[in-house]
C-alpha cells in the first residue's frame, strides 16, 4: 500500500520507462481479465441483441458522464505545486459533478426507453446512473498517483476493478440477469475502484470545501466541453447504429468496437497514462517536446500497427473460434475497425499536449468539427447496413489524420521527415509481423478452416519475423522496449549483452 503523504510533498517518482512497467502489466492483467469475462458470456450466455441493448445504455451514460471527472486528472497532474488545501478543492469538486452526472444519466432512463421501444433500458440506465456515485472516491486519489508517477498503485486498483467487474458479470450472466448483468457489474467496478483508491491513496475531503474553485472549474469546463463532444464523436455510433439498424446489429458492431479497443489498450493503452505526466515534466523543464513526442510516435506505431493488422488478417477466425458462429458477422467489422485504429494511433496523445501548451480553445475547435464529420459520415454509411458503418470509420480515420497533423506539428515541433521515416520503418515491420499468417492463409489452413493451434503458430512466427525486422530496418521502438525489458530483473538476464542498452 502507497503511505499518504503530507501536503506538498510527493512520493518518490519512478521514472518513466519502470512506470511503463506497472502499467503495461496492469493492463494486461485487466485485459486477460476482461477478455475472458466478455468470451465467456458472448459464447455461453448473451445473444448480441442483449449485448446491443446494454451497449445502448452504456453509450447513452457515458456520453453524460464525461462530467464526472470534470478534467481534473489533467488538471492535477498539469499542476506545477499542490497542497492539501488544492487537493480538498478537488475530491469537492469530483463529489459535486459526479452526482450531478448521476442525475442526468437517471433523467435519461425513460426518454431513452421510449425512443428504442425497449422498456429494460430504463432499469438499465438507472442501474448505471447509481455507479457514478462511487466515481469521487476514486478520481483525486488515481490522478495524485499518477502524477506521482506512483504505478504500482494504480495497478492494484486497475486490477481489483477488473476482478470484480468481470466475476460480477459472468456471474450473473450465468444466473439469467441478461442484459442486467453488465450493468451491475458496472456499479461493481466502480464501488471496487473507489474503495481500493482510497486504500492506496487516501484522499477523501474532510469536509467539502469550494472556496476559489475558480481556477479548478474554470479548467474543468473548458476540459468538460472537449470530453463532451470526444464522447459524441466514439459514443454515439452505438445510438444511430442502434437507432437505424436495431439492437442485434448495435451488438455485432459494437462487439467489433470493444475487441478493437481492449486489444489497442492491451498493447499500449496503459503507456498513455504515463505519457501526461511525463511530458508535464519536460514542459516544466523548458525542454522540446518534438524529440520526446517522436520517441512516442515511433513506440506507438512500431508496435500497435503491426497488432492491429494482425487482429485485422485474422478477424474471421478469432471470431469464430472465440465467440462463436452467432457473432461471425463481426469479423469483417472487426477488420475495418482494426485498421482504422492505425490511423488514428499514428497521431498519438492529441487531446493531451494541447492541453499542456494551453491551447485548449482550439483543440476544442477541431474536437468540434471532427465530432460533427464522425456523426455525419456514421450516419451516411448505415444507409449500407453495418457493414456501411464500420467502414464509414475508415474514411473518418482519414479525415482526423489530416486534421490533426498540422495542429500537432504547430504545438510540438516534430521533424516531419523522420516522422515519415518512422511511418516507412513502422508499416515494414507490420507486414513482416503478417506475412506468417498471410501465407499461413494462402498454403496451409485457409480463414474458415484455420484452428486455434494453426492460428497460435502463425501469430507467434509473425511475433518472431517482427523482432527480427525491427532491427532490420533499424526502428527506434527496440531502444525502448529493450530498455523496458531491461528493467525487469527476470527479463533482463535473457538479453544478450549486444542488445543491452547503457
Amino acid at each position: 500500500m502507497t503511505a499518504p503523504t503530507t501536503p506538498g510533498r510527493e512520493p518518490a517518482a519512478m521514472s518513466v520507462r519502470g512506470a511503463a512497467v506497472w502499467a503495461m502489466a496492469g493492463q494486461y492483467l485487466s485485459f486477460a481479465i476482461q477478455f475472458i469475462a466478455s468470451v465467456i458470456i458472448s459464447r455461453w450466455f448473451l445473444s448480441p441483441g442483449e449485448v446491443g441493448l446494454f451497449s445502448i445504455g452504456m453509450a447513452t451514460a457515458l456520453i453524460v458522464a464525461v462530467l464526472q471527472d470534470f478534467g481534473l486528472s489533467r488538471y492535477i497532474s498539469g499542476l506545477t505545486t499542490l497542497d492539501g488545501e488544492e487537493i480538498a478543492r478537488c475530491g469537492s469538486v469530483a463529489v459535486l459533478f459526479s452526482g450531478l452526472v448521476a442525475l442526468l444519466v437517471a433523467a435519461t432512463a425513460w426518454p431513452m426507453a421510449q425512443t428504442y421501444h425497449e422498456p429494460r433500458l430504463t432499469a438499465i440506465l438507472l442501474i448505471l446512473a447509481g455507479s457514478y456515485l462511487f466515481v469521487p472516491m476514486s478520481v483525486v486519489p488515481m490522478a495524485l498517483m499518477a502524477r506521482a508517477m506512483q504505478f504500482r498503485g494504480l495497478f492494484v486498483v486497475n486490477v481489483c476493478t477488473a476482478l470484480a467487474q468481470g466475476g460480477l458479470a459472468v456471474g450473473l450472466a450465468a444466473a439469467g440477469y441478461s442484459s442486467f448483468a453488465l450493468a451491475l457489474a458496472t456499479v461493481a467496478a466502480a464501488a471496487t475502484r473507489g474503495v481500493v483508491a482510497q486504500m492506496m491513496r487516501p484522499s477523501w475531503p474532510r469536509r467539502l470545501r469550494f472556496d476559489g474553485i475558480g481556477h479548478v472549474v474554470g479548467f474543468g469546463a473548458r476540459a468538460s466541453v472537449l470530453y463532451l463532444t470526444g464522447a459524441l464523436g466514439t459514443r454515439t455510433p452505438d445510438l444511430i447504429v442502434g437507432k437505424a439498424l436495431g439492437v442485434t446489429a448495435v451488438g455485432l458492431y459494437s462487439r467489433a468496437v470493444s475487441l478493437s479497443d481492449q486489444f489497442r489498450m492491451l498493447i499500449a493503452g496503459a503507456i498513455g497514462s504515463v505519457f501526461y505526466p511525463a511530458f508535464a515534466r519536460i514542459r516544466d523543464r523548458g525542454e522540446p517536446l518534438g524529440p520526446a513526442y517522436l520517441r512516442v510516435c515511433a513506440g506507438y506505431s512500431g508496435v500497435v500497427w503491426p497488432a492491429m493488422a494482425g487482429l485485422a488478417l485474422a478477424s474471421g477466425p478469432i471470431i469464430r473460434l472465440l465467440y462463436g458462429p452467432a457473432w461471425l458477422r463481426t469479423a469483417p467489422l472487426l477488420a475495418m475497425i482494426a485498421l482504422t485504429e492505425i490511423m488514428l494511433i499514428a497521431l498519438p496523445l492529441v487531446s493531451d499536449l494541447p492541453i499542456l501548451a494551453g491551447k485548449l480553445n482550439q483543440l476544442l475547435a477541431r474536437n468540434l468539427l471532427d465530432t460533427a464529420v464522425s456523426v455525419i459520415l456514421l450516419a451516411l454509411g448505415t444507409h449500407w447496413g453495418v457493414n456501411g458503418a464500420a467502414g464509414s470509420r475508415l474514411v473518418y480515420a482519414v479525415f482526423w489524420y489530416a486534421l490533426y497533423f498540422r495542429f500537432m506539428h504547430r504545438i510540438v515541433g516534430f521533424d516531419r521527415i523522420r516522422l515519415m521515416l518512422i511511418y516507412l520503418r513502422s508499416g515494414l515491420a507490420s507486414l513482416a509481423a503478417i506475412a506468417p499468417l498471410a501465407l499461413t492463409y494462402a498454403l496451409w489452413a485457409p480463414p474458415a478452416t484455420i484452428t486455434f493451434a494453426q492460428l497460435l503458430l502463425a501469430t507467434m512466427a509473425g511475433a518472431v519475423c517482427w523482432l527480427i525486422a525491427l532491427p532490420l530496418v533499424r526502428h527506434p521502438v527496440l531502444h525502448e522496449i529493450l530498455a523496458i525489458a531491461a528493467s525487469i530483473p527476470i527479463v533482463d538476464r535473457c538479453i544478450p549483452a549486444r542488445f543491452r542498452v547503457a
